[in-house]
């Protein structure tokens, strides 16, 4: 079973690695965006970190819900919104049970990818990080390492694609053949699930 501890650490992961990444996730950016996705992210998961130090919420949707209001409110761009709205609407789904499943965890991270694409109109295949999130999810019933493995693989995916939507939608076809940077980042906070579980 999943408790609050267990998320805390998870977005402690996931935080940690945007910081090794950020570098990485601009220069992806920067090509077919606007060059500031990984510092963007960065200041919002430093803003998590903080904020989850300082209130320490009692349940992992708790947890989940204070680090998606913490991303809409410090993170520019599309990526706060979404990723803001990813973690939300999965903290919502889980309710206010002390500890939870990883069948749970895997429906509720459902219904927050939902949430992420019904506010991005994007799908499968539009090259965003829906590509990374839609096979993590499908793979979470196999385990987070699974998980983990599909969202890297749907990260690497969208590089032959070309964009449908998001800023790298108006390259059209330049945008073929570019990594997209939000699919990347979709990858990094999976990642952090099966370390968090290490931990």
């Amino acid at each position: 079973m999943l408790d609050a501890d267990f998320f805390r650490r998870w977005m402690a992961a996931t935080a940690a690695s945007v910081d090794r990444e950020a570098e990485h996730l601009t220069a992806l950016d920067s090509p077919i965006g606007d060059a500031d996705h990984g510092s963007n992210l960065q200041r919002g998961f430093r803003a998590v970190t903080a904020a989850l130090e300082k209130e320490a919420p009692g349940t992992p949707g708790a947890v989940l819900t204070l680090a998606g209001r913490q991303l809409i409110s410090t993170v520019g761009g599309a990526s706060g919104p979404l990723y803001g709205t990813l973690l939300r609407r999965t903290g919502k789904a889980l309710g206010d049970a002390p500890e939870v499943g990883a069948d749970q965890l895997a429906e509720a991270l459902r219904s927050g990818v939902d949430g992420v694409m019904a506010l991005g109109g994007a799908a499968p295949g539009d090259k965003t990080m829906i590509d990374a999130l839609v096979p993590a999810v499908d793979a979470l019933a196999d385990g987070f390492a699974a998980a983990r493995a599909a969202a890297e693989e749907g990260a690497v995916a969208t590089i032959p694609l070309q964009a449908r939507k998001g800023r790298a939608s108006y390259l059209g076809a330049r945008s073929i053949g570019h990594q997209d940077p939000g699919a990347t980042s979709s990858a990094l906070l999976i990642a952090a699930l099966e370390e968090a579980a290490e931990g």
